[in-house]
């Protein structure tokens, strides 16, 4: 693991978000590199891959340090920027790259690598914790946009997670399950 590299964007990410990020924190980005290492090791994968699939996990909403609409290309353009002095090469930043741009909603990973980010990245969504985190981006989301109502944002989760799929095999098996337990026990809350 590249450990200065953790170490400068956790500091920054730390620090330099805006507040009214209580999803998207530097807490969030810890979770996603933690999850995405835990899926693309029950994958199988290679250490090089893993550790690719780790720094990806790391920058993927980097891009929140300056914007929030576009944040992944963003974060792209801050790995393509700061990656070499960390000695990646152009092709390792190219990956680092294609899995960044796989978080974006609506998720369409490529590869092995991509789609192992791209779960990570909503892991949440198949836990017994989705209503905690669903409840830190629905306070983002309303700071964001003070005029949405609590029906819209039941009726975002709702179609959010009936046109989610995951794309892993251990996502598929593990977590799809019990997004449909989360989906039924958000409809039966409406009653």
């Amino acid at each position: 693991m590249h450990k200065p590299v953790f170490k400068d964007i956790y500091k920054r990410l730390e620090n330099d978000l805006p507040s009214y990020l209580f999803y998207h924190d530097a807490a969030h980005t810890k979770t996603v590199v933690n999850q995405a290492r835990f899926i693309a090791e029950k994958e199988g994968l290679s250490s090089e891959d893993i550790g690719l699939i780790e720094i990806a996990s790391l920058f993927h909403d980097t891009g929140f340090l300056f914007q929030a609409e576009g944040h992944e290309e963003k974060s792209c353009e801050l790995a393509l920027k700061e990656l070499p002095q960390y000695s990646f090469s152009e092709i390792q930043i190219e990956k680092i790259c294609g899995m960044i741009k796989a978080t974006k909603i609506p998720q369409k990973p490529k590869n092995t690598n991509e789609k192992i980010v791209a779960d990570a990245d909503l892991f949440y969504l198949g836990t017994s914790r989705y209503n905690f985190f669903s409840g830190k981006l629905y306070k983002e989301l309303k700071f964001l946009k003070p005029e949405i109502t609590d029906r819209e944002w039941f009726n975002i989760q709702v179609d959010f997670l009936r046109s989610h799929t995951f794309h892993t095999p251990f996502a598929i098996k593990v977590l799809e399950p019990v997004k449909q337990q989360n989906l039924q026990e958000l409809l039966n809350s409406d009653n």
